[in-house]
């Protein structure tokens, strides 16, 4: 089982309160920031007469690049887009909304945050369809040097959010390329599968004209996205022999350039089919009219098939031999999408650990501090013992905040706290703490035993990931002065036993542990010192933002 406990380092400042409903920030002036709109005709439709996903893929592609350049003030190209999720169908005669903007630079990479709405002109409705990220890098000067980007501003607190997710997401993206790497070597599209997979597999050959080249001479991204989403519709049709609708895409990631005059090799095969959907795997490839065939992208796509009331229809399977099986990409996909949660309390208590889902655990583990921290309305429950304790109520999640001060630089005490082994000699609920797997420089792996809630109960053990990240922000590790260390949680039912006294005011567990124990091992100069050389001779990174 996995847990997140996580906690917050910072320098000692008052945050401005603000109403629950402002959650929802007035937008600050962006300069990335870009809208398309859009009237869907029917040019633009399937036979349902609702919008092309191809099509949307394009408006994305291209609001996406012009926020990306506007920012790097340079031609950008698409590196990648993350997985979307399409929520709802747009129809003929509804508007399409798309806003861009840039949520991080990189050194010549950024990443661009994408937001797509409907908007219905007769009933003055509007509902969100989907959500995207997009990785752009920057072209070479004319003298092949590379474009360094300058850094981005986040003008809001949603803003400063999203901004430390960038690096988490960057995460996310470089294992899943060494996944889908792992997929195509083991498994590829290219192979024949069983006798009733083959009937669904399908070739395209499309050549690469002027109007299908951006305002550099390669082929526009949103256009190789259409061709794929066209061949892997044709492909899902052969094998539910209706017309299926397209749900979600799993990461477009491109691997090089075309231009015109290319011709693109467009190839795509159902790989499994489950009760209500159907996963296809689809391959780009360009080629010259002499030369071998490049590489350029290659996509997951989930169908559903509906009925007439718009409910998914049950499938029928496909057996692909053992060898050509792809269907670890669906339980990769499946595992990815059940751990990173848009909502946090939608979030697992617990996920079976796995190597393969280390990097979405870590994700979490950073986001749900993010988002804990960017949260409004914290209210102060009760003092003692110059500690603070906070609480925050949302639906079935009890959030609460302990912060107390010392008088240490910022990176002693990081290196004090991020060490779990140290927990038990300052707080009493750990009984032991040992490491028994380094997972990576950032990410850790204990086992912790704690005493049981109930009175005379057996002692409780739980194996946690603790995440470790280098602070966002700018900092300095060698400032001195008076810090705030902040402990946020977030207590489930199952937790609230161990803390309800201290919430309700009844015990001083928290305060005693805070304020007396954690601040007299911090400023303890023997024990601080003893351990901060001794993570200096480990190598271990520091932080003065979070662990």
């Amino acid at each position: 089982m996995s847990a997140t406990i996580i906690a917050h380092l910072e320098k000692d400042n008052e945050d401005e309160e603000e109403d629950e409903e402002e959650e929802v920030e007035e937008e600050g002036i962006n300069s990335t920031e870009v809208k398309m709109s859009q009237i869907v005709m029917p040019c633009h439709s399937n036979h349902r007469q609702e919008l092309s996903v191809g099509q949307l893929l394009k408006w994305i592609d291209s609001t996406a690049c012009l926020s990306a350049e506007r920012h790097a003030v340079s031609p950008c190209v698409t590196a990648s887009m993350d997985d979307i999720h399409f929520e709802h169908t747009i129809r003929v005669g509804q508007v399409v909304n798309i806003k861009a903007k840039v949520n991080r630079a990189f050194n010549t990479s950024m990443e661009v945050g994408i937001q797509v709405s409907c908007e219905d002109l007769f009933s003055e409705r509007h509902w969100k369809v989907c959500h995207a990220y997009a990785t752009f890098v920057t072209q070479r000067t004319k003298t092949g040097e590379k474009v360094v980007l300058k850094p981005t501003v986040p003008q809001t607190q949603k803003e400063q959010v999203e901004y430390s997710l960038a690096a988490e997401r960057r995460r996310v993206r470089m294992l899943h390329d060494d996944i889908i790497k792992d997929l195509l070597s083991h498994g590829s599209i290219q192979q024949d599968n069983a006798v009733a997979a083959e009937r669904t597999k399908v070739e395209s050959v499309e050549l690469v004209l002027p109007p299908h080249a951006n305002h550099q001479v390669h082929t526009f991204g949103g256009q190789i996205m259409a061709w794929m989403v066209n061949v892997a519709t044709i492909a899902a049709s052969r094998l539910c022999q209706a017309h299926p609708t397209l749900r979600t895409i799993d990461m477009f990631t491109f691997r090089g350039p075309s231009q015109v005059g290319d011709r693109l090799l467009l190839k795509a095969i159902v790989n499994n089919a489950f009760k209500n959907s159907i996963e296809v795997g689809v391959r780009a490839e360009a080629y010259q009219e002499e030369g071998p065939n490049r590489h350029i992208n290659s996509a997951f796509m989930n169908f559903e098939v509906l009925d007439n009331h718009g409910k998914p229809c049950t499938l029928l399977r496909i057996r692909p031999e053992p060898l050509v099986s792809q269907a670890g990409k669906k339980t990769e996909s499946v595992r990815k999408k059940y751990i990173i949660s848009r909502k946090q309390a939608e979030v697992p208590l617990s996920v079976p650990w796995d190597p393969r889902n280390q990097v979405y655990l870590s994700y979490n583990n950073v986001s749900a501090l993010k988002m804990l921290a960017a949260r409004h309305k914290w209210r102060l429950s009760s003092e003692k013992d110059k500690a603070r304790l906070y609480t925050l109520e949302q639906k079935s999640m009890l959030s609460f905040r302990v912060d107390t001060e010392v008088d240490v630089p910022a990176h002693r005490a990081f290196y004090l706290l991020a060490e779990l082994r140290n927990r038990p000699k300052w707080d009493t609920n750990y009984q032991t703490c040992e490491l028994i797997h380094q997972v990576d420089d950032d990410d850790f792996l204990y086992r912790v035993v704690t005493a049981s809630v109930r009175q005379g109960g057996i002692l409780q053990d739980f194996i946690l990931l603790a995440s470790k990240r280098r602070p966002c922000g700018s900092g300095s590790d060698t400032t001195e002065g008076r810090f705030c260390i902040s402990y946020y949680n977030q207590a489930s039912p199952e937790v609230l036993p161990y803390i309800s006294t201290d919430i309700a005011g009844l015990s001083s567990t928290f305060y005693h542990i805070f304020f007396h124990q954690v601040s007299s091992r911090i400023e303890s100069p023997h024990t601080a010192m003893l351990t901060y050389e001794q993570s200096v001779n480990d190598k271990t990174k520091t932080s003065t933002n979070h662990f």
